[in-house]
């Protein structure tokens, strides 16, 4: 327990979930999803004077990235839902007081897995709540945190993260490692922060990618529909591609064709994420290696590949340095924490892809671990729309990412977001292939939640 002056302890807690169908479905591995919820948290910190600060987080439960299973959507639905109420009922009286680092860290490393275990008695091993799953539950609560320590001293949440703050250096969140001694997050931060950033566009496996593809089942509601409308619509220079990583032959051509956009739409930079199905690295290496023989100018355009490999790191101690010696080679969904990140490296991973739905803290975390180790980062999505958007985006800008920002909530619910683009039009629309987050102010995140015009469902804790 910190006895800093700037502590602060958390004092009340309340959850609201709210249900957001998508315009058009989106694969995740094998599921597809065609709607979410979002985890919405408010959070009132006190500080030692007795000075009260209200902070929000927010983050959509997204059930078939964190969890892949043969159990039913509505189950694993339900059991992200009820473990997230799990937190909110216990964060007050369990959390301890300091920096909102210090509070999350203490609360991930010495209650969540108690409240995990907890939460998975008697279930079977298929049905019990994964360790991702179980950060993507309290990620909102760490972000609202976050948000309410900068409200409470009134400066931008990212000003907070020195020692004039923080009572902790980061060796003392990094098990003691001496490379940490007496260094902060701020030292691996911009320092002269852009707000304006790339952004990246997100090629799912069911998009169309051009009118030929289309069945006559998209919807009608003035937005893109074909991966050309949105590249002309959205001045893209930025695309993600989904594969499906266990179909080389459909995997190859769909590169092959959305390469060949590209080159007509003077697109810039691809990724590929083969969605954790390849179990050899040998799969991606024949890709790449008949791409840059066939179709050199799609090969050149690949910036980096992003996780190919199972979740379970620990389980599947893949070597990968064969493909990392190709292209950049990025963690996402095995990073669940910086500890990842060690082992990632050790395997040959040369980069490390942050999510602010793996909590706040934990991004920064690994951030500085990364920077510190050599390894290159860039900030992917989660669909974030609504508040989810601004802590997500953030983190690229302070994170001096390998190219921008990733961003698709306005391509699957763009109306979601409505009440908050109205304040933020430029960080919810994107134009001429960036992202703006000029219209951020105030202490926390820069939410101007009393600006946006939201009715939230009742609180369910």
């Amino acid at each position: 327990m910190s006895a800093h002056s700037h502590s602060v302890r958390i004092r009340e807690v309340s959850l609201h979930f709210l249900p957001i169908e998508m315009r058009v479905p989106l694969k995740f591995g094998a599921q597809v999803v065609d709607s979410i919820t979002c985890a919405r948290v408010r959070v009132v910190v006190e500080g030692a004077n007795g000075k009260t600060a209200t902070g929000w987080g927010e983050t959509p439960l997204a059930v078939a990235w964190v969890w892949p299973s043969a159990l039913t959507y509505e189950d694993r639905h339900g059991a992200l839902k009820d473990f997230t109420l799990v937190i909110a009922r216990d964060l007050v009286a369990s959390s301890g007081s300091g920096h909102a680092m210090e509070i999350g860290h203490d609360y991930i490393e010495h209650r969540l897995s108690t409240l995990q275990d907890d939460f998975n008695r008697g279930r079977t091993s298929d049905a019990a709540l994964p360790h991702l799953a179980a950060l993507v539950c309290f990620s909102p609560f760490d972000i609202a945190v976050h948000d309410a320590y900068g409200k409470m001293h009134d400066r931008p949440t990212y000003a907070t993260y020195g020692p004039d703050f923080l009572s902790r250096d980061l060796s003392d969140f990094l098990e003691g490692d001496e490379t940490f001694r007496g260094r902060y997050p701020t030292d691996f931060l911009v320092s002269n922060p852009k707000y304006r950033l790339p952004v990246w566009h997100l090629v799912g496996g069911l998009d169309a990618l051009e009118s030929d593809d289309l069945t006559g089942n998209e919807p009608d509601d003035g937005y893109p529909v074909t991966l050309r409308d949105w590249i002309r619509e959205d001045g893209l220079d930025c695309l993600k591609i989904k594969l499906r990583g266990n179909d080389l032959s459909w995997d190859y051509h769909r590169l092959l064709k959305i390469g060949e956009i590209a080159r007509e739409m003077n697109v810039t930079w691809l990724t590929t994420d083969f969605n954790c199905t390849v179990t050899d690295p040998d799969y991606v290496t024949e890709i790449l290696d008949c791409l840059k023989s066939d179709d050199p100018v799609t090969w050149q355009k690949i910036l980096y590949v992003e996780q190919p490999f199972p979740y379970d790191l620990e389980a599947h101690r893949i070597d990968v340095h064969s493909v990392s010696s190709r292209k950049p080679l990025f963690m996402d969904e095995s990073a669940h924490d910086w500890r990842f990140v060690r082992l990632g490296q050790e395997l040959g991973w040369s980069g490390v892809a942050l999510k602010t739905c793996k909590t706040q803290t934990g991004a920064l975390l690994s951030l500085c671990w990364a920077k510190a180790h050599g390894m290159t980062l860039m900030v992917q999505d989660l669909t974030n729309p609504m508040l989810a958007q601004i802590p997500h985006f953030l983190l690229a800008v302070y994170a001096e990412t390998i190219m921008g920002v990733e961003s698709n909530a306005m391509q699957y619910y763009p109306e979601a977001s409505d009440a908050e683009r109205r304040i933020h039009p430029r960080l919810y629309r994107r134009q001429d292939g960036v992202l703006d987050g000029l219209s951020l102010s105030g202490g926390g995140f820069g939410y101007r939640v009393d600006e946006i015009k939201r009715d939230l469902p009742p609180a369910v804790n």
